[in-house]
């Protein structure tokens, strides 16, 4: 999949674009996304960076899915193109027309155009899809409001919601799929090997969205070709940090894999939130926090039927 992320880097048009920020490629985005993937042209994911409200309330944004993530998923979902537009005070000044105009007709030659329901562009987001339809017509696809079954309707902010409370069940049914971590694994200070639970410490994107501190069941994705159950903790390590310093506070990311040994320090993991197992606790001493780890992956082991 070709990624663009200038106006002065080679575009493959004629375009039939998808339009919008696409964080987390849930459920409702594939829907938008699938109505380009069989036309003439070639199927473009238009996207913006950063978001639009980063850009104006200049607050970073975290995110489900940072590029390199978004890049895989949509090649699997077989877009043949990805373009990010830098967004900028100047697109921003643009107003509705001008964007049509200057973006969609002339830099991206968009034949076809597919858009949720409640898009807005332009400046002061003055343009919706009738300003879109008087121009595409019938190319242009407008996709409805997606929700569950129990009517929880399918966004990205939902889906943080949930993250936020632990819920993975209810993020895995707007996703598609798990939500999941990548990151490259990096030393730690080998404080779960002299417990014997040895981790990998995760060095995840800076803006990668976390959900809520505490302890999962996780898949990691094909060690040596092999998927395995692991334990993963989310936050500060209350137990076996001392001292109030800045660092300590950051939030660790650390897998104990069962049932493998091995080095996995400079490769890249990936892992599948399976089921969130307990929040993090400050134990009363290292004994103790041995215990509840072999606890917590006896559970995890429980969890294998939900992989």
């Amino acid at each position: 999949m070709k990624v663009v992320t200038q106006f002065d880097q080679t575009l493959s048009k004629p375009t039939a674009v998808a339009l919008g920020n696409f964080d987390g490629l849930h459920l409702g985005h594939q829907r938008v996304i699938s109505t380009i993937l069989d036309t003439a042209a070639v199927s473009t994911v238009v996207s913006f960076d950063p978001h639009p409200q980063e850009f104006f309330s200049q607050i970073p944004r975290f995110q489900l899915t940072p590029l390199p993530e978004k890049q895989i998923l949509l090649e699997r979902l077989g877009v043949q193109q990805l373009v990010i537009l830098p967004f900028t005070e100047s697109l921003a000044e643009l107003s509705y027309s001008e964007f049509i105009e200057r973006i969609l007709q002339n830099y991206l030659q968009a034949e076809h155009i597919a858009v949720g329901f409640n898009f807005r562009f332009g400046k002061n987001r003055q343009g919706t899809i009738y300003d879109l339809k008087r121009v595409w017509g019938d190319r242009l696809s407008i996709i409805s409001e997606q929700c569950l079954s129990d009517a929880v309707r399918i966004s990205s902010s939902n889906i943080r919601n949930a993250l936020e409370r632990g819920d993975l069940e209810l993020a895995k049914r707007m996703l598609g799929r798990p939500y999941s971590l990548t990151g490259k694994v990096i030393y730690g200070q080998q404080l779960g090997r002299q417990l014997g639970f040895p981790t990998a410490n995760l060095l995840l994107p800076e803006r990668k969205f976390l959900p809520r501190h505490g302890v999962y069941a996780v898949q990691v994705d094909c060690i040596h070709g092999v998927n395995l159950v692991g334990v993963m903790n989310i936050g500060v390590r209350p137990t076996v940090e001392n001292g109030c310093t800045r660092e300590v506070y950051r939030p660790v990311v650390e897998v104990h894999i069962m049932d493998w040994e091995g080095n996995l320090y400079g490769s890249e993991m990936r892992v599948q939130l399976i089921s969130f197992l307990r929040p993090e606790h400050k134990f009363h001493s290292l004994e103790e926090l041995k215990q509840q780890i072999a606890k917590d992956c006896s559970s995890a082991k429980r969890m294998r039927s939900l992989i």
